[in-house]
Protein backbone atom coordinates (compact mmCIF):
# COMPACT_ATOMS: atom_id res chain seq x y z
CA UNK A 1 0.00 0.00 0.00
CA UNK A 2 1.31 3.60 -0.96
CA UNK A 3 0.83 6.83 0.60
CA UNK A 4 -0.67 9.54 -1.53
CA UNK A 5 -1.16 13.34 -0.60
CA UNK A 6 -3.11 15.39 -2.96
CA UNK A 7 -2.76 18.82 -3.72
CA UNK A 8 -5.77 20.85 -5.10
CA UNK A 9 -8.47 18.58 -3.26
CA UNK A 10 -11.65 21.03 -4.01
CA UNK A 11 -10.86 21.27 -7.91
CA UNK A 12 -13.54 19.37 -10.18
CA UNK A 13 -10.68 16.82 -11.26
CA UNK A 14 -10.21 15.86 -7.70
CA UNK A 15 -12.43 13.16 -6.99
CA UNK A 16 -11.26 10.69 -9.88
CA UNK A 17 -8.33 10.89 -8.09
CA UNK A 18 -9.24 10.44 -4.24
CA UNK A 19 -11.17 7.28 -6.41
CA UNK A 20 -8.57 6.11 -8.20
CA UNK A 21 -6.08 5.96 -5.05
CA UNK A 22 -9.02 4.06 -2.97
CA UNK A 23 -9.50 1.90 -6.36
CA UNK A 24 -5.83 0.88 -6.39
CA UNK A 25 -6.11 -0.18 -2.80
CA UNK A 26 -3.68 2.79 -1.39
CA UNK A 27 -4.02 5.54 0.91
CA UNK A 28 -4.68 9.38 1.14
CA UNK A 29 -3.13 10.63 3.70
CA UNK A 30 -2.63 14.26 3.24
CA UNK A 31 -4.29 17.03 0.97
CA UNK A 32 -4.00 21.01 0.77
CA UNK A 33 -6.25 23.21 -0.80
CA UNK A 34 -6.94 27.00 -0.46
CA UNK A 35 -10.68 26.45 -0.62
CA UNK A 36 -11.87 24.50 2.38
CA UNK A 37 -15.52 23.24 0.78
CA UNK A 38 -13.51 19.50 0.25
CA UNK A 39 -16.22 17.53 2.22
CA UNK A 40 -15.94 14.84 -0.91
CA UNK A 41 -12.74 13.87 1.07
CA UNK A 42 -15.69 11.95 3.59
CA UNK A 43 -16.67 9.60 0.46
CA UNK A 44 -12.94 8.43 0.37
CA UNK A 45 -11.08 9.24 3.00
CA UNK A 46 -11.99 11.40 5.61
CA UNK A 47 -8.89 10.53 7.75
CA UNK A 48 -6.82 12.27 5.53
CA UNK A 49 -5.10 15.06 7.10
CA UNK A 50 -6.00 18.69 5.18
CA UNK A 51 -4.58 21.96 5.05
CA UNK A 52 -5.78 25.21 3.18
CA UNK A 53 -1.94 26.93 3.99
CA UNK A 54 0.61 25.66 1.25
CA UNK A 55 3.55 26.62 4.36
CA UNK A 56 1.71 24.22 6.54
CA UNK A 57 0.97 21.30 4.44
CA UNK A 58 4.69 21.73 3.38
CA UNK A 59 5.84 21.23 7.24
CA UNK A 60 3.25 17.83 7.94
CA UNK A 61 5.19 16.58 4.78
CA UNK A 62 8.12 17.65 5.28
CA UNK A 63 8.34 16.12 8.71
CA UNK A 64 6.58 12.93 7.56
CA UNK A 65 9.83 12.55 5.64
CA UNK A 66 12.23 13.13 7.96
CA UNK A 67 10.52 10.94 11.16
CA UNK A 68 10.57 8.01 8.10
CA UNK A 69 7.47 7.66 9.47
CA UNK A 70 4.81 5.11 7.99
CA UNK A 71 2.51 7.80 6.37
CA UNK A 72 5.78 9.64 4.73
CA UNK A 73 4.44 10.30 1.18
CA UNK A 74 5.47 8.02 -1.89
CA UNK A 75 3.29 9.51 -4.53
CA UNK A 76 1.76 13.21 -4.67
CA UNK A 77 -1.30 14.06 -6.81
CA UNK A 78 -1.65 17.74 -8.69
CA UNK A 79 -5.05 18.92 -9.43
CA UNK A 80 -4.31 22.50 -9.35
CA UNK A 81 -4.45 25.46 -11.45
CA UNK A 82 -2.73 24.89 -14.30
CA UNK A 83 0.03 27.33 -14.11
CA UNK A 84 0.66 25.76 -10.71
CA UNK A 85 1.53 22.49 -11.92
CA UNK A 86 5.32 23.57 -12.08
CA UNK A 87 5.62 24.09 -9.23
CA UNK A 88 4.13 21.68 -7.35
CA UNK A 89 5.62 19.02 -9.61
CA UNK A 90 8.62 20.55 -7.87
CA UNK A 91 7.62 20.71 -4.68
CA UNK A 92 6.02 17.02 -5.12
CA UNK A 93 10.15 15.52 -6.20
CA UNK A 94 11.70 17.69 -3.85
CA UNK A 95 9.93 16.70 -1.14
CA UNK A 96 10.99 12.58 -1.82
CA UNK A 97 7.90 11.93 -3.77
CA UNK A 98 6.59 10.79 -7.07
CA UNK A 99 4.58 13.11 -9.25
CA UNK A 100 1.05 12.30 -10.85
CA UNK A 101 0.03 15.42 -12.33
CA UNK A 102 -2.98 16.62 -14.09
CA UNK A 103 -3.11 18.15 -17.89
CA UNK A 104 -1.08 20.22 -18.18
CA UNK A 105 2.10 19.30 -16.62
CA UNK A 106 2.87 22.85 -18.09
CA UNK A 107 1.80 25.71 -19.88
CA UNK A 108 5.41 26.08 -21.67
CA UNK A 109 7.24 23.84 -23.55
CA UNK A 110 10.77 25.32 -21.87
CA UNK A 111 9.60 24.34 -18.44
CA UNK A 112 9.96 20.66 -19.11
CA UNK A 113 13.72 20.76 -19.41
CA UNK A 114 14.06 22.31 -15.70
CA UNK A 115 11.29 19.24 -14.48
CA UNK A 116 13.73 16.93 -16.46
CA UNK A 117 16.81 18.02 -14.50
CA UNK A 118 15.04 17.79 -10.62
CA UNK A 119 13.66 14.48 -12.21
CA UNK A 120 17.59 13.64 -12.98
CA UNK A 121 18.50 14.97 -9.46
CA UNK A 122 16.15 13.46 -6.99
CA UNK A 123 15.84 10.28 -8.53
CA UNK A 124 11.62 10.29 -8.80
CA UNK A 125 9.33 9.94 -11.34
CA UNK A 126 6.94 12.75 -12.76
CA UNK A 127 4.14 10.86 -14.33
CA UNK A 128 0.99 12.40 -15.99
CA UNK A 129 -2.68 12.01 -17.02
CA UNK A 130 -2.87 11.33 -20.59
CA UNK A 131 -5.88 9.06 -20.12
CA UNK A 132 -7.35 8.93 -24.02
CA UNK A 133 -3.72 6.74 -24.70
CA UNK A 134 -5.72 4.08 -22.48
CA UNK A 135 -9.27 4.36 -23.66
CA UNK A 136 -9.95 1.04 -25.36
CA UNK A 137 -11.71 2.62 -28.78
CA UNK A 138 -8.19 5.07 -29.36
CA UNK A 139 -6.07 1.86 -28.81
CA UNK A 140 -7.96 -0.34 -31.20
CA UNK A 141 -7.52 3.28 -34.11
CA UNK A 142 -4.19 3.14 -33.44
CA UNK A 143 -3.83 -0.39 -34.60
CA UNK A 144 -5.99 0.24 -37.33
CA UNK A 145 -3.88 2.69 -38.87
CA UNK A 146 -0.72 1.20 -38.04
CA UNK A 147 -2.23 -1.80 -40.53
CA UNK A 148 -2.17 0.77 -43.07
CA UNK A 149 0.18 2.21 -45.55
CA UNK A 150 2.66 4.68 -44.47
CA UNK A 151 1.99 7.33 -46.65
CA UNK A 152 -1.33 6.88 -46.55
CA UNK A 153 -3.00 10.44 -44.51
CA UNK A 154 -6.18 10.39 -43.07
CA UNK A 155 -8.03 13.49 -43.11
CA UNK A 156 -10.02 14.38 -39.11
CA UNK A 157 -12.13 16.62 -38.03
CA UNK A 158 -12.73 16.91 -34.21
CA UNK A 159 -15.20 18.70 -32.39
CA UNK A 160 -15.44 18.94 -28.56
CA UNK A 161 -17.60 21.02 -26.62
CA UNK A 162 -18.17 21.39 -23.30
CA UNK A 163 -20.53 23.76 -22.02
CA UNK A 164 -19.23 26.27 -19.17
CA UNK A 165 -21.26 28.90 -17.17
CA UNK A 166 -20.69 32.46 -16.53
CA UNK A 167 -18.36 31.85 -14.02
CA UNK A 168 -15.76 30.23 -15.70
CA UNK A 169 -14.58 33.39 -17.73
CA UNK A 170 -14.13 34.74 -13.82
CA UNK A 171 -12.36 31.93 -12.48
CA UNK A 172 -8.66 30.99 -13.06
CA UNK A 173 -9.60 28.68 -16.22
CA UNK A 174 -10.86 32.14 -18.08
CA UNK A 175 -7.33 33.60 -17.71
CA UNK A 176 -5.07 32.44 -20.44
CA UNK A 177 -1.81 33.51 -17.82
CA UNK A 178 -3.47 30.86 -15.48
CA UNK A 179 -5.09 28.35 -17.75
CA UNK A 180 -3.14 28.58 -20.88
CA UNK A 181 -6.50 29.81 -22.82
CA UNK A 182 -9.21 27.44 -23.85
CA UNK A 183 -7.24 25.43 -26.49
CA UNK A 184 -4.90 24.34 -23.72
CA UNK A 185 -7.51 24.02 -20.51
CA UNK A 186 -9.77 21.82 -22.71
CA UNK A 187 -7.70 20.69 -25.44
CA UNK A 188 -4.73 19.82 -24.35
CA UNK A 189 -5.52 15.89 -24.37
CA UNK A 190 -7.08 16.07 -27.43
CA UNK A 191 -3.72 17.16 -29.08
CA UNK A 192 -1.67 14.64 -27.25
CA UNK A 193 -4.35 11.74 -28.56
CA UNK A 194 -3.44 13.36 -31.94
CA UNK A 195 -0.03 13.04 -31.80
CA UNK A 196 -0.33 9.57 -30.25
CA UNK A 197 -2.42 8.48 -33.42
CA UNK A 198 -1.24 10.03 -36.00
CA UNK A 199 2.30 10.82 -35.30
CA UNK A 200 4.82 14.08 -35.52
CA UNK A 201 3.30 17.32 -36.16
CA UNK A 202 4.28 18.66 -38.95
CA UNK A 203 2.28 22.19 -39.73
CA UNK A 204 0.02 24.01 -36.98
CA UNK A 205 -2.01 27.10 -37.49
CA UNK A 206 -5.12 28.77 -36.10
CA UNK A 207 -8.52 30.26 -37.96
CA UNK A 208 -10.16 31.92 -34.66
CA UNK A 209 -9.57 32.24 -31.01
CA UNK A 210 -11.65 34.02 -28.53
CA UNK A 211 -12.27 33.70 -24.27
CA UNK A 212 -14.82 30.68 -25.05
CA UNK A 213 -13.69 28.61 -28.47
CA UNK A 214 -10.95 28.10 -30.69
CA UNK A 215 -10.74 26.57 -34.41
CA UNK A 216 -7.71 26.10 -36.31
CA UNK A 217 -5.61 23.21 -38.47
CA UNK A 218 -3.10 20.64 -37.36
CA UNK A 219 -1.02 18.31 -40.17
CA UNK A 220 0.29 15.62 -38.90
CA UNK A 221 2.83 13.03 -40.40
CA UNK A 222 -0.16 10.95 -40.71
CA UNK A 223 -3.45 12.98 -40.71
CA UNK A 224 -4.22 16.57 -42.08
CA UNK A 225 -6.89 18.06 -39.11
CA UNK A 226 -9.42 20.45 -38.77
CA UNK A 227 -10.17 21.29 -34.98
CA UNK A 228 -13.05 23.21 -33.12
CA UNK A 229 -13.23 23.27 -29.35
CA UNK A 230 -15.52 25.56 -27.05
CA UNK A 231 -17.17 25.86 -23.69
CA UNK A 232 -19.99 27.76 -25.24
CA UNK A 233 -23.43 25.91 -25.12
CA UNK A 234 -24.58 27.68 -27.80
CA UNK A 235 -22.16 25.90 -30.01
CA UNK A 236 -23.91 22.70 -29.16
CA UNK A 237 -25.85 21.30 -32.28
CA UNK A 238 -29.27 22.33 -31.66
CA UNK A 239 -31.31 18.97 -31.72
CA UNK A 240 -28.85 17.84 -28.94
CA UNK A 241 -29.12 21.04 -27.05
CA UNK A 242 -32.75 21.08 -27.30
CA UNK A 243 -32.89 17.63 -25.55
CA UNK A 244 -30.84 19.09 -22.28
CA UNK A 245 -26.84 17.82 -23.60
CA UNK A 246 -24.24 20.14 -22.88
CA UNK A 247 -21.21 18.26 -24.08
CA UNK A 248 -20.89 17.20 -27.37
CA UNK A 249 -17.77 15.48 -28.93
CA UNK A 250 -17.01 14.02 -32.35
CA UNK A 251 -13.80 12.91 -34.35
CA UNK A 252 -14.51 12.09 -38.03
CA UNK A 253 -11.89 9.73 -40.04
CA UNK A 254 -12.44 9.94 -43.50
CA UNK A 255 -15.84 10.88 -43.14
CA UNK A 256 -16.50 7.99 -40.61
CA UNK A 257 -17.29 8.89 -37.18
CA UNK A 258 -15.15 7.62 -34.42
CA UNK A 259 -17.15 5.97 -31.47
CA UNK A 260 -15.46 6.62 -28.09
CA UNK A 261 -18.19 8.63 -26.22
CA UNK A 262 -18.24 5.57 -23.81
CA UNK A 263 -15.52 4.48 -20.84
CA UNK A 264 -14.32 7.56 -19.83
CA UNK A 265 -15.21 7.52 -16.14
CA UNK A 266 -12.89 4.44 -14.97
CA UNK A 267 -9.50 6.32 -17.36
CA UNK A 268 -7.69 7.86 -14.14
CA UNK A 269 -8.35 4.74 -12.12
CA UNK A 270 -6.61 2.60 -15.48
CA UNK A 271 -3.78 5.41 -15.11
CA UNK A 272 -2.95 4.65 -12.14
CA UNK A 273 -2.87 1.12 -12.41
CA UNK A 274 -0.48 2.01 -15.24
CA UNK A 275 1.77 4.34 -13.15
CA UNK A 276 2.11 2.07 -10.09
CA UNK A 277 3.16 -0.77 -12.36
CA UNK A 278 6.30 1.31 -13.64
CA UNK A 279 4.32 2.43 -16.81
CA UNK A 280 2.82 5.85 -16.38
CA UNK A 281 3.55 8.26 -18.76
CA UNK A 282 6.23 10.86 -18.12
CA UNK A 283 7.39 14.60 -18.73
CA UNK A 284 8.92 13.69 -22.42
CA UNK A 285 5.92 12.35 -23.57
CA UNK A 286 3.86 15.54 -22.93
CA UNK A 287 6.26 17.72 -24.90
CA UNK A 288 5.00 17.48 -28.35
CA UNK A 289 0.94 18.60 -27.02
CA UNK A 290 2.71 21.33 -25.10
CA UNK A 291 4.10 22.88 -27.71
CA UNK A 292 1.46 22.24 -29.94
CA UNK A 293 -0.74 24.02 -27.14
CA UNK A 294 1.66 27.50 -26.55
CA UNK A 295 2.13 27.69 -30.60
CA UNK A 296 -1.38 27.75 -30.36
CA UNK A 297 -1.68 30.41 -27.54
CA UNK A 298 1.23 32.61 -29.33
CA UNK A 299 0.23 32.74 -33.02
CA UNK A 300 -2.09 35.07 -35.05
CA UNK A 301 -4.89 33.39 -36.43
CA UNK A 302 -4.58 32.87 -40.19
CA UNK A 303 -8.17 32.79 -41.79
CA UNK A 304 -6.82 30.41 -44.85
CA UNK A 305 -5.19 27.06 -44.33
CA UNK A 306 -3.39 28.02 -47.37
CA UNK A 307 -1.85 30.76 -45.37
CA UNK A 308 -0.07 27.59 -42.65
CA UNK A 309 3.58 27.70 -42.25
CA UNK A 310 5.20 24.54 -41.27
CA UNK A 311 5.67 23.55 -37.74
CA UNK A 312 8.95 24.54 -35.70
CA UNK A 313 9.56 21.61 -33.71
CA UNK A 314 11.33 22.46 -29.56
CA UNK A 315 9.33 26.02 -29.77
CA UNK A 316 11.14 28.12 -27.54
CA UNK A 317 13.50 25.86 -26.33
Amino acid sequence: MKNFALIGAGGYIAPRHMQAIRDTGNRLVAALDINDSVGIMDSYFPDAAFFTEFERFDRHVDKLLRRNSADAIHYMSICSPNYLHDSHVRFALRSGANAICEKPLVLNPWNLDGLLEIERDTGKKINTILQLRLHPAIIELKERIAKQPNDRKFDVDLTYITSRGHWYLQSWKGDTDRSGGIATNIGVHFYDMLHFLFGDLQTNCVHHVAPTKAAGYLEYSRARVRWFMSVDRADVPAALRDAGQRTYRSITMDGAEIEFSEGFTDLHTRSYEEILAGRGFGAEENRVAIETVAAIRTMQPTPNAEDCHPFVTGLNR
